[in-house]
């Protein structure tokens, strides 16, 4: 399929999910980049994120561990390194805080951040898994069917 911009431009529909995954790769990087370092680094610091982690009942450590795994996210995804499996491994993480704050309500400009922008968050991270790596990758990112070992042609029979 072709999309005509106008009448000298054309551009495939590959061409632009490639451009629409490099945006999205790129804007959740840099969300988890801005989350983890300035609110949980610089504004309630670490200690104080181990605090609230307490608070909710879980271990303060396991804040340490969602921290590195925001800046590590972030960095790959804004480079697109291994895109598909990272943004799958952070919709646990994002289902978390969806679950820490669905004690606030809905909306996350409540008092407290509502559940409403994690959950969506865990929503793009997925789309993101299932689009790939998208426009511009470092490395591109092992489909599962080259971890399984089968072609397309196998799993449609």
């Amino acid at each position: 399929m072709q999309v005509h911009l106008n009448e000298d431009t054309v551009m495939s529909q590959s061409y632009l999910t490639e451009l629409a995954a490099f945006v999205l790769r790129v804007a959740l990087g840099t969300m988890f980049l801005a989350h983890s370092l300035i609110v949980k680094l610089f504004v309630f610091k670490l200690p104080g994120t181990a605090q609230f982690f307490q608070a909710l009942g879980l271990p303060g450590w396991l804040a340490y561990v969602v921290f590195a795994m925001e800046v590590v996210s972030g960095l790959l995804l804004i480079l697109g390194v291994q895109t598909r499996w990272v943004a799958l491994a952070t919709v646990p993480v994002l289902l978390g805080a969806t679950w820490a704050h669905s004690g606030n309500g809905w909306m996350f400009a409540y008092e407290n951040g509502g559940w409403e922008y994690p959950a969506y968050l865990a929503l793009l991270a997925g789309v993101q898994g299932l689009l790939g790596d998208g426009a511009f990758a470092l490395s591109r990112s092992l489909s599962p069917s080259k971890i399984v070992g089968w072609s397309k042609k196998e799993a449609m029979q």
